[in-house]
């Protein structure tokens, strides 16, 4: 197995065939709703007697957003997602692009993969494994990627969706990745008592610490519910994070894929 590798330099990208991998969050018609949340929703502005609503007469469009984005559409979150200490996404995250890995890797059977999580899988339950991505990334062994797209084909609706194995996360570590970027809506199990193996994994956190100095991987980043459309090929590409410069723990996030030149 490779060892980590240092900072890359990005080969040359063509920023003219740039496609984003951000699900559209349409207010109007059915979006991911995770982890119990309400659906996001957008209304015209109020106060006194403006109302801002051109179609009822207002001179411009003013619309209140209310959404949470870990459960309502594409997002970035760090260490902060865990600890007590926040430190604002836009802060940590590169702003030019990262090279980066397009893999497209099947979920399985747990039962039947030879590769767990914590706590347990339970039956009927799927993961994204170690196996399964060693085999994808085989072909592009001198890849060198502080990024991962990780394509497993789920979709957002997925009441019952695959997550990772905990082998699976600790290899994206020692392979040197930053920045994951999946469709999955969460790379742990939606009901996983709380354990968040494979983020704590992937952030260098301990078990039960909410402590943001003890994460080994305070750089790293995870963006859920990304969509990957038809067309894309896997292989060695270049990813830029787009999020705006707001505080929290997770962030509304378009991440971008960049072919490479020729």
């Amino acid at each position: 197995m490779p060892a980590a590798a240092g900072p890359a330099a990005v080969p040359a990208v063509d920023f003219s065939g740039a496609v984003s991998l951000a699900l559209v969050l349409d207010f109007d018609r059915p979006h991911p709703r995770h982890f119990g949340a309400p659906p996001a929703t957008s209304e015209a502005f109020r106060v006194g007697s403006f109302e801002g609503d051109v179609a009822r007469g207002a001179s411009c469009n003013c619309r209140r957003v209310h959404l949470i984005p870990h459960c309502n559409g594409t997002h970035t979150e760090s260490a902060s997602h865990l600890t007590l200490q926040q430190r604002a996404l836009h802060e940590l995250l590169p702003v030019a692009p990262v090279p980066a890995l397009l893999l497209s890797v099947q979920p399985v059977a747990a039962a039947e993969s030879g590769e767990d999580s914590l706590p347990a899988p339970q039956a009927g339950d799927r993961l994204i494994t170690r196996a399964a991505l060693r085999a994808a990334w085989q072909p592009y062994a001198d890849a060198a990627p502080r990024a991962l797209l990780l394509h497993t084909g789920t979709a957002w609706d997925d009441v019952a969706p695959p997550f990772l194995s905990r082998q699976l996360v600790q290899e994206l570590v020692d392979r040197g990745i930053e920045h994951l970027v999946t469709d999955l809506p969460s790379v742990d199990r939606l009901a996983d008592e709380g354990r968040l193996t494979a983020h704590r994994i992937f952030f260098g956190l301990p078990a039960g610490s909410t402590d943001l100095a003890s994460a080994t991987r305070p750089q790293a980043s995870i963006t859920e519910l990304a969509t990957f459309p038809p067309g894309l090929r896997n292989g060695p590409c270049a990813l830029q994070l787009q999020v705006p410069a707001w505080t929290g723990d997770a962030v509304p996030s378009r991440p971008l894929y960049l072919p490479l030149t020729a």
